[in-house]
Protein backbone atom coordinates (compact mmCIF):
# COMPACT_ATOMS: atom_id res chain seq x y z
CA UNK A 1 0.00 0.00 0.00
CA UNK A 2 1.76 3.74 -1.12
CA UNK A 3 2.03 5.92 1.13
CA UNK A 4 -0.91 9.29 1.30
CA UNK A 5 0.39 11.56 -1.10
CA UNK A 6 -2.53 14.10 0.37
CA UNK A 7 -2.02 17.35 2.62
CA UNK A 8 -5.33 18.65 3.19
CA UNK A 9 -6.10 21.64 5.47
CA UNK A 10 -8.36 19.13 7.53
CA UNK A 11 -5.51 16.27 7.86
CA UNK A 12 -2.46 19.01 8.70
CA UNK A 13 -4.88 19.98 11.14
CA UNK A 14 -4.71 17.24 13.24
CA UNK A 15 -3.83 17.56 17.05
CA UNK A 16 -1.20 15.78 19.18
CA UNK A 17 -2.29 12.76 20.30
CA UNK A 18 -2.01 11.99 23.91
CA UNK A 19 -3.98 8.94 24.54
CA UNK A 20 -5.34 6.19 22.42
CA UNK A 21 -9.32 6.17 22.23
CA UNK A 22 -10.39 2.69 22.79
CA UNK A 23 -11.74 2.59 18.93
CA UNK A 24 -8.24 3.40 18.40
CA UNK A 25 -7.09 0.39 19.64
CA UNK A 26 -9.68 -2.12 18.22
CA UNK A 27 -8.83 -0.76 14.99
CA UNK A 28 -5.48 -1.17 15.09
CA UNK A 29 -5.76 -4.93 16.00
CA UNK A 30 -8.43 -5.59 13.45
CA UNK A 31 -5.87 -3.72 11.03
CA UNK A 32 -2.90 -5.90 12.02
CA UNK A 33 -4.98 -9.24 11.88
CA UNK A 34 -6.59 -8.22 8.51
CA UNK A 35 -4.77 -5.88 6.72
CA UNK A 36 -5.70 -2.28 5.68
CA UNK A 37 -9.39 -1.35 5.74
CA UNK A 38 -11.32 0.62 3.03
CA UNK A 39 -12.17 4.23 4.33
CA UNK A 40 -15.85 3.74 3.40
CA UNK A 41 -15.39 0.90 6.48
CA UNK A 42 -13.16 2.98 8.56
CA UNK A 43 -16.02 6.01 8.62
CA UNK A 44 -18.66 3.49 9.52
CA UNK A 45 -16.71 2.24 12.75
CA UNK A 46 -15.73 5.62 13.55
CA UNK A 47 -19.41 7.05 13.34
CA UNK A 48 -21.52 3.84 14.36
CA UNK A 49 -19.79 1.22 16.83
CA UNK A 50 -22.22 0.30 18.77
CA UNK A 51 -19.45 1.34 21.92
CA UNK A 52 -17.35 3.56 20.80
CA UNK A 53 -19.14 5.14 17.78
CA UNK A 54 -19.41 8.93 17.42
CA UNK A 55 -23.26 8.75 17.50
CA UNK A 56 -23.43 6.02 20.40
CA UNK A 57 -21.23 8.78 22.66
CA UNK A 58 -23.71 11.54 23.90
CA UNK A 59 -24.75 15.09 22.30
CA UNK A 60 -22.39 16.62 19.05
CA UNK A 61 -24.57 19.60 18.90
CA UNK A 62 -24.31 22.98 19.49
CA UNK A 63 -21.54 25.17 21.85
CA UNK A 64 -21.00 22.71 24.31
CA UNK A 65 -20.74 19.88 21.32
CA UNK A 66 -18.53 19.53 18.21
CA UNK A 67 -20.77 21.43 15.44
CA UNK A 68 -23.87 23.15 14.98
CA UNK A 69 -26.85 23.03 12.02
CA UNK A 70 -28.92 25.69 10.30
CA UNK A 71 -32.10 24.45 12.81
CA UNK A 72 -29.78 25.17 16.02
CA UNK A 73 -29.16 28.72 14.44
CA UNK A 74 -32.97 30.21 14.09
CA UNK A 75 -36.36 28.80 13.92
CA UNK A 76 -36.61 30.59 10.75
CA UNK A 77 -35.14 27.64 9.23
CA UNK A 78 -37.16 24.97 10.43
CA UNK A 79 -40.43 27.00 9.69
CA UNK A 80 -39.40 27.83 6.07
CA UNK A 81 -39.52 23.88 5.92
CA UNK A 82 -42.56 23.61 7.43
CA UNK A 83 -44.57 25.79 4.86
CA UNK A 84 -42.84 23.62 2.34
CA UNK A 85 -44.20 20.67 3.27
CA UNK A 86 -47.36 21.79 3.80
CA UNK A 87 -47.39 23.31 0.41
CA UNK A 88 -46.29 20.40 -1.17
CA UNK A 89 -48.50 17.96 1.23
CA UNK A 90 -51.50 20.30 -0.16
CA UNK A 91 -49.99 19.36 -4.18
CA UNK A 92 -50.52 15.51 -2.79
CA UNK A 93 -54.16 15.97 -2.31
CA UNK A 94 -53.84 16.22 1.53
CA UNK A 95 -53.68 12.79 2.47
CA UNK A 96 -54.18 12.12 6.38
CA UNK A 97 -52.37 11.47 7.82
CA UNK A 98 -49.69 14.02 6.87
CA UNK A 99 -46.71 11.78 7.47
CA UNK A 100 -43.56 13.91 8.20
CA UNK A 101 -39.78 11.26 7.85
CA UNK A 102 -36.44 12.86 8.65
CA UNK A 103 -33.65 11.21 8.56
CA UNK A 104 -31.03 12.15 11.12
CA UNK A 105 -33.36 14.16 12.99
CA UNK A 106 -30.53 15.74 16.02
CA UNK A 107 -31.77 17.39 18.61
CA UNK A 108 -35.31 17.09 17.45
CA UNK A 109 -35.28 20.85 16.74
CA UNK A 110 -35.71 20.74 13.04
CA UNK A 111 -38.78 19.23 13.31
CA UNK A 112 -40.23 20.72 16.21
CA UNK A 113 -40.09 24.13 14.46
CA UNK A 114 -41.65 22.32 11.42
CA UNK A 115 -44.29 20.77 13.34
CA UNK A 116 -45.24 24.33 15.00
CA UNK A 117 -45.44 26.00 11.58
CA UNK A 118 -47.84 22.93 9.85
CA UNK A 119 -50.14 22.79 12.74
CA UNK A 120 -50.88 26.16 12.62
CA UNK A 121 -51.46 25.98 8.64
CA UNK A 122 -53.36 22.68 8.41
CA UNK A 123 -55.13 22.76 11.36
CA UNK A 124 -54.30 19.33 11.96
CA UNK A 125 -53.24 17.81 15.37
CA UNK A 126 -51.00 14.55 17.02
CA UNK A 127 -53.71 12.42 15.86
CA UNK A 128 -53.50 13.69 12.43
CA UNK A 129 -49.38 14.20 11.85
CA UNK A 130 -47.48 11.24 11.82
CA UNK A 131 -43.59 11.97 12.62
CA UNK A 132 -41.27 9.45 11.98
CA UNK A 133 -37.81 9.73 12.99
CA UNK A 134 -34.85 7.62 11.30
CA UNK A 135 -32.45 7.87 14.47
CA UNK A 136 -29.67 5.36 15.64
CA UNK A 137 -29.03 7.06 18.97
CA UNK A 138 -30.47 5.94 21.93
CA UNK A 139 -28.81 9.16 23.33
CA UNK A 140 -30.46 11.38 20.84
CA UNK A 141 -33.79 9.57 20.26
CA UNK A 142 -34.07 10.87 24.60
CA UNK A 143 -33.58 14.68 23.66
CA UNK A 144 -35.87 14.07 20.38
CA UNK A 145 -38.39 12.59 22.52
CA UNK A 146 -38.03 15.37 25.15
CA UNK A 147 -38.25 18.45 22.30
CA UNK A 148 -41.20 16.61 20.33
CA UNK A 149 -43.09 16.11 23.69
CA UNK A 150 -47.00 16.40 22.85
CA UNK A 151 -46.49 15.49 19.06
CA UNK A 152 -47.08 11.56 17.84
CA UNK A 153 -43.98 10.43 17.51
CA UNK A 154 -41.95 7.10 16.20
CA UNK A 155 -38.38 5.81 15.82
CA UNK A 156 -36.95 4.05 13.20
CA UNK A 157 -33.16 2.28 12.80
CA UNK A 158 -33.59 2.99 8.91
CA UNK A 159 -36.22 3.84 6.31
CA UNK A 160 -37.44 0.65 5.45
CA UNK A 161 -39.02 0.27 8.82
CA UNK A 162 -41.22 3.62 8.35
CA UNK A 163 -45.49 2.69 7.58
CA UNK A 164 -45.96 2.56 4.15
CA UNK A 165 -48.28 5.60 2.48
CA UNK A 166 -48.03 9.11 1.67
CA UNK A 167 -45.04 10.73 2.68
CA UNK A 168 -42.72 13.91 2.81
CA UNK A 169 -38.83 13.15 4.06
CA UNK A 170 -36.69 15.94 5.33
CA UNK A 171 -33.15 15.38 5.33
CA UNK A 172 -31.21 18.07 6.51
CA UNK A 173 -27.13 17.15 7.34
CA UNK A 174 -27.96 13.59 6.79
CA UNK A 175 -25.95 12.15 3.48
CA UNK A 176 -22.67 14.19 4.60
CA UNK A 177 -22.05 11.67 7.35
CA UNK A 178 -22.42 8.59 5.45
CA UNK A 179 -19.38 6.79 4.47
CA UNK A 180 -17.91 7.58 1.44
CA UNK A 181 -14.75 5.83 -0.79
CA UNK A 182 -11.65 7.66 -2.17
CA UNK A 183 -9.73 6.83 -4.87
CA UNK A 184 -6.53 9.55 -6.66
CA UNK A 185 -5.87 8.72 -10.74
CA UNK A 186 -2.05 8.27 -10.61
CA UNK A 187 0.61 6.95 -13.21
CA UNK A 188 -2.38 6.36 -15.59
CA UNK A 189 -4.73 4.22 -13.39
CA UNK A 190 -7.01 4.26 -10.22
CA UNK A 191 -5.62 3.61 -6.37
CA UNK A 192 -7.90 3.59 -3.80
CA UNK A 193 -7.79 5.00 -0.15
CA UNK A 194 -7.29 2.45 2.71
CA UNK A 195 -6.60 3.02 6.27
CA UNK A 196 -3.62 0.73 7.52
CA UNK A 197 -0.63 1.14 9.96
CA UNK A 198 2.77 3.04 9.36
CA UNK A 199 6.00 1.83 10.49
CA UNK A 200 5.53 3.07 14.02
CA UNK A 201 2.13 1.14 13.95
CA UNK A 202 0.58 4.08 13.79
CA UNK A 203 -2.97 4.31 11.81
CA UNK A 204 -1.98 5.99 8.69
CA UNK A 205 -3.70 6.40 5.01
CA UNK A 206 -2.55 4.86 1.82
CA UNK A 207 -3.67 3.91 -1.44
CA UNK A 208 -3.54 0.98 -3.36
CA UNK A 209 -3.99 -0.28 -6.95
CA UNK A 210 -7.98 -0.70 -6.99
CA UNK A 211 -10.88 -1.03 -10.41
CA UNK A 212 -12.17 2.45 -11.09
CA UNK A 213 -14.80 4.29 -9.08
CA UNK A 214 -18.31 3.78 -10.16
CA UNK A 215 -19.49 5.58 -13.60
CA UNK A 216 -21.04 8.36 -11.77
CA UNK A 217 -18.48 9.58 -9.78
CA UNK A 218 -15.93 9.71 -13.22
CA UNK A 219 -14.77 12.68 -14.96
CA UNK A 220 -15.77 12.75 -18.52
CA UNK A 221 -12.44 12.95 -19.96
CA UNK A 222 -9.24 11.86 -18.98
CA UNK A 223 -8.59 13.01 -15.57
CA UNK A 224 -4.95 15.12 -14.39
CA UNK A 225 -2.51 13.15 -12.67
CA UNK A 226 -3.13 13.12 -8.88
CA UNK A 227 -7.43 13.89 -9.21
CA UNK A 228 -9.08 12.65 -6.65
CA UNK A 229 -12.56 11.30 -6.61
CA UNK A 230 -15.45 10.59 -4.30
CA UNK A 231 -18.08 8.58 -3.79
CA UNK A 232 -20.65 6.68 -1.04
CA UNK A 233 -22.47 3.80 -1.78
CA UNK A 234 -24.13 4.26 1.16
CA UNK A 235 -25.42 7.38 0.27
CA UNK A 236 -26.41 6.36 -3.31
CA UNK A 237 -28.38 3.22 -1.49
CA UNK A 238 -30.14 5.63 1.01
CA UNK A 239 -31.53 8.12 -2.42
CA UNK A 240 -32.36 4.82 -3.93
CA UNK A 241 -34.59 4.00 -1.33
CA UNK A 242 -36.24 7.20 -0.90
CA UNK A 243 -36.28 7.37 -4.52
CA UNK A 244 -38.53 3.80 -4.59
CA UNK A 245 -40.94 4.84 -1.63
CA UNK A 246 -41.66 8.07 -3.54
CA UNK A 247 -42.60 5.93 -6.99
CA UNK A 248 -44.51 3.77 -5.01
CA UNK A 249 -46.35 5.38 -1.93
CA UNK A 250 -46.36 9.10 -3.48
CA UNK A 251 -44.78 12.22 -1.61
CA UNK A 252 -41.56 14.07 -1.61
CA UNK A 253 -38.16 14.65 -0.31
CA UNK A 254 -36.35 18.03 0.54
CA UNK A 255 -32.25 17.18 0.83
CA UNK A 256 -30.37 19.72 2.31
CA UNK A 257 -26.42 19.71 2.61
CA UNK A 258 -23.63 20.92 1.87
CA UNK A 259 -21.42 19.71 -1.71
CA UNK A 260 -21.16 20.22 -5.21
CA UNK A 261 -22.69 19.09 -8.48
CA UNK A 262 -19.66 16.71 -9.87
CA UNK A 263 -17.00 18.60 -8.29
CA UNK A 264 -13.59 16.91 -7.73
CA UNK A 265 -11.25 16.54 -4.61
CA UNK A 266 -10.62 15.26 -0.85
CA UNK A 267 -13.07 16.68 1.22
CA UNK A 268 -13.21 14.22 3.84
CA UNK A 269 -13.04 16.41 7.17
CA UNK A 270 -13.35 15.47 11.04
CA UNK A 271 -14.61 17.98 13.22
CA UNK A 272 -14.17 18.12 17.50
CA UNK A 273 -15.08 21.38 19.53
CA UNK A 274 -16.17 23.23 16.43
CA UNK A 275 -12.39 22.59 14.96
CA UNK A 276 -10.86 20.96 12.21
CA UNK A 277 -9.10 17.62 13.29
CA UNK A 278 -7.13 14.91 11.55
CA UNK A 279 -9.82 11.83 10.58
CA UNK A 280 -6.95 9.49 11.97
CA UNK A 281 -7.09 11.55 15.49
CA UNK A 282 -8.98 9.53 18.22
CA UNK A 283 -11.59 7.62 16.26
CA UNK A 284 -14.52 7.88 17.41
CA UNK A 285 -14.51 10.98 19.12
CA UNK A 286 -15.04 13.43 15.90
CA UNK A 287 -17.50 13.82 13.37
CA UNK A 288 -16.99 13.09 10.26
CA UNK A 289 -17.99 14.05 7.13
CA UNK A 290 -17.33 14.48 3.10
CA UNK A 291 -18.89 17.01 0.86
CA UNK A 292 -22.36 15.64 -1.15
CA UNK A 293 -22.13 14.81 -4.60
CA UNK A 294 -25.47 15.82 -5.35
CA UNK A 295 -24.85 14.66 -9.57
CA UNK A 296 -24.63 11.41 -7.99
CA UNK A 297 -27.67 11.56 -5.40
CA UNK A 298 -29.72 12.86 -7.94
CA UNK A 299 -28.92 10.05 -10.45
CA UNK A 300 -30.42 7.23 -7.91
CA UNK A 301 -33.28 9.36 -7.15
CA UNK A 302 -34.46 9.07 -10.78
CA UNK A 303 -33.43 5.85 -11.14
CA UNK A 304 -35.23 4.61 -8.88
CA UNK A 305 -38.47 6.09 -10.37
CA UNK A 306 -38.29 9.75 -8.25
CA UNK A 307 -38.20 13.28 -10.55
CA UNK A 308 -36.12 15.10 -8.90
CA UNK A 309 -35.46 19.20 -8.91
CA UNK A 310 -32.63 21.12 -8.47
CA UNK A 311 -30.05 21.47 -6.47
CA UNK A 312 -30.23 25.71 -6.04
CA UNK A 313 -28.06 27.44 -3.40
CA UNK A 314 -29.88 26.94 0.79
CA UNK A 315 -29.58 31.11 0.47
CA UNK A 316 -31.47 30.98 -3.31
CA UNK A 317 -33.95 28.32 -1.15
CA UNK A 318 -34.54 29.96 1.89
CA UNK A 319 -34.92 33.57 0.28
CA UNK A 320 -37.26 32.27 -1.89
CA UNK A 321 -39.53 30.46 0.97
CA UNK A 322 -40.08 34.06 2.83
CA UNK A 323 -36.51 34.60 4.85
CA UNK A 324 -36.72 37.96 4.89
CA UNK A 325 -39.82 38.10 5.73
CA UNK A 326 -39.76 36.06 8.42
CA UNK A 327 -36.99 37.55 10.16
CA UNK A 328 -38.69 40.69 10.14
CA UNK A 329 -41.64 40.05 11.93
CA UNK A 330 -40.10 38.19 14.32
CA UNK A 331 -37.88 41.40 14.94
CA UNK A 332 -40.91 43.38 15.12
CA UNK A 333 -41.83 41.99 18.92
CA UNK A 334 -37.81 42.28 19.51
CA UNK A 335 -35.55 44.20 21.40
CA UNK A 336 -32.53 45.71 19.84
CA UNK A 337 -30.24 42.53 21.48
CA UNK A 338 -32.93 40.34 19.86
CA UNK A 339 -32.88 42.03 16.55
CA UNK A 340 -29.05 41.95 16.42
CA UNK A 341 -29.12 37.96 17.57
CA UNK A 342 -31.83 37.58 14.11
CA UNK A 343 -29.64 39.87 11.72
CA UNK A 344 -26.63 37.48 12.44
CA UNK A 345 -28.63 34.07 12.21
CA UNK A 346 -30.23 35.23 8.93
CA UNK A 347 -26.55 36.40 7.69
CA UNK A 348 -25.05 32.94 8.64
CA UNK A 349 -27.93 30.92 6.68
CA UNK A 350 -27.23 33.14 3.94
CA UNK A 351 -24.94 34.32 3.57
CA UNK A 352 -23.22 34.04 0.02
CA UNK A 353 -19.99 36.19 -0.47
CA UNK A 354 -17.92 33.50 -0.76
CA UNK A 355 -17.56 29.47 -1.44
CA UNK A 356 -17.57 28.52 2.16
CA UNK A 357 -20.63 30.66 3.41
CA UNK A 358 -23.52 28.37 4.26
CA UNK A 359 -26.11 30.09 2.00
CA UNK A 360 -23.36 28.76 -0.79
CA UNK A 361 -21.60 26.04 0.09
CA UNK A 362 -25.32 24.15 1.13
CA UNK A 363 -27.46 23.19 -1.45
CA UNK A 364 -31.27 22.09 -1.61
CA UNK A 365 -32.63 19.14 -3.67
CA UNK A 366 -35.88 18.38 -4.29
CA UNK A 367 -37.28 14.96 -5.46
CA UNK A 368 -41.11 14.10 -5.78
CA UNK A 369 -43.88 11.26 -6.89
CA UNK A 370 -43.73 11.97 -11.03
CA UNK A 371 -47.28 13.01 -10.57
CA UNK A 372 -46.57 15.72 -8.31
CA UNK A 373 -45.97 19.52 -9.81
CA UNK A 374 -42.60 21.31 -9.85
CA UNK A 375 -42.36 22.08 -6.04
CA UNK A 376 -41.61 25.88 -5.12
CA UNK A 377 -39.16 27.17 -5.68
CA UNK A 378 -37.31 24.86 -8.06
CA UNK A 379 -39.40 26.06 -10.90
Amino acid sequence: MADDPRIPHARAAGCHVTREAPLETILKRMIAAEGPIRLDRYMSLCLSHPVHGYYNSGDPFGATGDFTTAPEISQVFGELIGVWCVHVWQTMASPIPLRLIELGPGRGTLMADLLRVASRLTGLDRNTIAVDLVETSPTLRQIQATRLDGHHVAWHENLHNVPLGPAIVVANEFFDALPVRQYVFRNGRWAECFVGLNERAQLAFGFAPAPPPPPAALPHERPPEGTIVECSEAQMAMAEAIGRRLAAEGGAALIIDYGHEGGYGDTLQALRQHRFVSPLDQPGRSDLTAHVNFAILRQALQRAGACTYGPISQAGYLKAMGLTERAERLKSSADAKQRSTIDSAIRRLAGHETPMDMGTLFKVLAACHPTLPIPHPFQ
